[in-house]
C-alpha cells in the first residue's frame, strides 16, 4: 500500500474502522483524505488521525489512487452518480462496502474503465476483529484485487467469494452476524436474572461466554460441530439444553433469520 493515496467517501464507524487500521499498519496520514458532510464526525476525524478531510466529496475522489464507498445503499447513487467525470480522469480502484448495491448500478454510475470491488465487512472491524467477504468483476486485475484486499484486511481477515450473489450471504451470515450472536447473549443474561442471578452478573456471565467461545472457535482448526460436543457431556446440563434447542426446531429458526437477511439484501439492489 506504500504510495497509494485512498479516499474514503463517508467518515462514519466502519469508514473510522479503515482508517484507524490502515494507520496501525503504517498507511501514512498525508495518504489517507475522507469526505465526510457532517461537520463533527469530519473534525473528530481529522483531529484524531491527522489526515486531511473535506465536505466535497469530489475533491477526496480526486486526490485518490483507491476510493472507498462507505455511504448508506439508499444514498449511493446521488453520492457516486456525480462523481462520474472525476472518476473517468483519475480512475481510481472504487470498493464498495455497501450491502445490497450491485457491480453494474456501480458501473453505470462509476463509468466505464473504472475497477471495482465490492466487499461486505462486518461491525467487529471496529476493533480489528471483523472478517470482510471480497468479490471483484473478472475484468478486475489481479493487482487490484490484491489492493482491495489490503484495505480490507486492515481491519480483520478477509475471504473471496465468487459470485456476486455470494456477498448477499456473506452479508447474511457475518455481515449481520454479530446481532445474532449479541441476541444469544442477552437472552441468556436475561434468563439468568430470571432464575435469580444479579442483572449484572448475568450481563457479565453472557458477555465473557459469547467473547469466550468466540476465542476457542478461532482457535486449532475450527470445527464447530467437535467444539459443541466437547461441551455436550453425555447426560449432562448441555445436552439438556440443547435437546430442548432442537426440539424448538433451533436450526430452522437460524435459516429462517439468514434467508430474510439474504431477501433483504436483494431488496436494496432493487431499490438502488
Amino acid at each position: 500500500m506504500s504510495g497509494q493515496h485512498i479516499a474514503f467517501i463517508g467518515g462514519g464507524n466502519m469508514g473510522r474502522a479503515l482508517i484507524s487500521g490502515l494507520l496501525a499498519r503504517g498507511a501514512a496520514p498525508a495518504g489517507l483524505f475522507v469526505a465526510e458532510p457532517h461537520a463533527p464526525t469530519r473534525e473528530a476525524l481529522a483531529r484524531d488521525f491527522g489526515i486531511r478531510t473535506s465536505a466535497d466529496n469530489a475533491e477526496a475522489a480526486a486526490a485518490a489512487d483507491i476510493l472507498v464507498l462507505a455511504v448508506k445503499p439508499q444514498l449511493m447513487a446521488q453520492v457516486v452518480a456525480p462523481l462520474a467525470p472525476v472518476l473517468a480522469e483519475r480512475r481510481p480502484l472504487v470498493i464498495s462496502i455497501a450491502a445490497g448495491i450491485r457491480l453494474a448500478s456501480l458501473a453505470a454510475w462509476c463509468g466505464a474503465g473504472v475497477p471495482l470491488v465490492r466487499a461486505m465487512p462486518n461491525r467487529p472491524a471496529l476493533c480489528g476483529a471483523g472478517i470482510t467477504g471480497l468479490h471483484a468483476p473478472t475484468d478486475t486485475p489481479a493487482a487490484a484485487r490484491q489492493r482491495a484486499e489490503a484495505v480490507m484486511a486492515a481491519v480483520g481477515e478477509t475471504v473471496w467469494v465468487g459470485r456476486e450473489a455470494d456477498i448477499d450471504v456473506v452479508t447474511a451470515v457475518s455481515g449481520s452476524g454479530p446481532a445474532y450472536f449479541f441476541l444469544l447473549a442477552e437472552q441468556l443474561a436475561q434468563n439468568g436474572t430470571r432464575l435469580g442471578l444479579e442483572p449484572a452478573t448475568a450481563h457479565r456471565l453472557a458477555v465473557a461466554t459469547l467473547y469466550g467461545a468466540g476465542c476457542l472457535a478461532s482457535l486449532g482448526d475450527g470445527d464447530l460441530a467437535r467444539l459443541r460436543a466437547e461441551v455436550t457431556s453425555k447426560g449432562g446440563t448441555t445436552e439438556a439444553a440443547l435437546r430442548s434447542l432442537e426440539l424448538a426446531q433451533f436450526g430452522d429458526v437460524v435459516a429462517a433469520a439468514v434467508d430474510a437477511a439474504v431477501q433483504r439484501g436483494r431488496e436494496l439492489a432493487e431499490v438502488a
